[in-house]
């Protein structure tokens, strides 16, 4: 299977439709329109009249080939991180063999990766062959993914395999690892008081939680990847006030389940120093880590289907950031992630993608993705 010039004009005319319709995930108006434009762009690819879901305001579509069970998913996101009006500033362009833009890399190229190995490996080898193929693009991975996460986690149960289409390495390595990612927020709360006049009466939430940052920077281990950083502070009201409450974010990444329980029981037990005070965490557990034990069998597939096609060496990638892989792995499911465009500068003024790289992409999923239809992996 190639992907010819002729398929690549469409990509690169459907890639500026894509570009150009923007899609902030905190602007509801804006993602309808780019959910609208998903569905019609995939219906033309996979001949498959999408379902669009939307919850609290985002809309996630999903197509479903065939009547049979499923087996595979195809899992990516139309949202992006830059505001309405990017485009002003960072227009579409496709030139000097790079395509430029808002989402470029993260990840609507990825979304045309996906539909079009679906639309290719349907023209080689058939439609019977993609019965159990699911693909769903959801509307709020930047953000954490709060309300797909449920449609994500029942959709990878049980399936084969969950390919996720974010952007690959530099030099088109997969993503086979990333870690899982917990957010907290520590309350102090204590007892204000005139700082001047009677400083003794109060409880200082500020002083609190100077005491908790040396404790939680101390809970990381390097050595195992995992990070746990205390980020933004807010205390106070008044310079003349004993602060009364503040607050303290804590972001940690970890590779292992194990760690990330770790590290949340270490949060979970810090208690108050300052007499009078007290604490009280918010947050938790955001995304469980891709393990690599959950890639490695799609890695070797992808790699032998890279090295039929002629193409370069398929190279594993881990990586510190969640994506919705996470969730994926950690229902059970083999997940293979980075499957979307080679480029960079994703989340950067400089995003693009590359545009040799889009035909050895769509090759190499519409490769893996018949493969594993036709010769599943045994269930890990």
């Amino acid at each position: 299977m190639r992907f010819s010039h002729e398929r690549l004009e469409t990509f690169l005319s459907q890639f500026r439709r894509l570009i150009e319709c923007e899609s902030p995930s905190s602007d509801p108006r804006a993602l309808a329109a780019s959910a609208a434009l998903v569905a019609g762009i995939g219906e033309e690819l996979t001949g498959v009249r999408p379902r669009v879901r939307t919850v609290e305001g985002f809309p996630h579509v999903r197509f479903d080939l065939g009547t049979g069970p499923r087996r595979i998913l195809l899992l990516g996101h139309h949202d992006t991180v830059w505001p309405r009006g990017t485009l002003a500033s960072m227009p579409f362009s496709a030139e000097n063999g790079m395509v430029r833009g808002p989402g470029a890399d993260d990840m609507k190229g990825g979304i045309l990766i996906a539909l079009h190995a679906i639309a290719l490996l349907r023209a080689f080898a058939g439609e019977d062959l993609l019965d159990g193929v699911s693909v769903l693009i959801t509307a709020d991975e930047e953000l954490g993914s709060p309300t797909s996460r449920p449609l994500i986690e029942s959709l990878s149960a049980g399936a084969e395999a969950v390919l996720v289409f974010e952007s690959g390495g530099a030099s088109g390595e997969v993503k086979i690892a990333r870690k899982g990612v917990a957010i907290y927020e520590f309350e102090a709360v204590g007892r204000a008081a005139h700082a001047g006049v009677e400083p003794e009466k109060g409880v200082n939430a500020t002083v609190e939680l100077a005491h908790q940052v040396l404790r939680i920077a101390q809970l990381g281990a390097p050595e195992l990847g995992t990070s746990v950083v205390p980020a933004v502070v807010h205390s106070g009201t008044t310079t003349n006030t004993v602060p009364a409450r503040g607050t303290l974010a804590v972001d940690s990444r970890a590779e292992s389940v194990a760690e990330q329980e770790r590290v949340d029981a270490s949060l979970r037990a810090l208690t108050a120093v300052v007499p009078g005070a007290r604490l009280v965490l918010h947050g938790g557990i955001n995304r469980p880590p891709l393990e690599d034990l959950s890639s490695l069998p799609l890695l070797g597939r992808a790699q032998q289907i890279a090295e039929a096609l002629d193409h370069p060496p398929v190279r594993p990638l881990r990586v510190g950031g969640g994506s919705d892989a996470n969730f994926a792995a950690g229902v059970g499911a083999l997940t293979l992630d980075g499957l979307g465009t080679v480029g960079g500068g994703s989340h950067a003024d400089d995003e693009h993608a590359l545009i040799e790289w889009i035909p050895r992409r769509v090759e190499l999923v519409a490769g893996l993705l018949g493969s594993l239809l036709e010769d599943p992996l045994p269930h890990h």
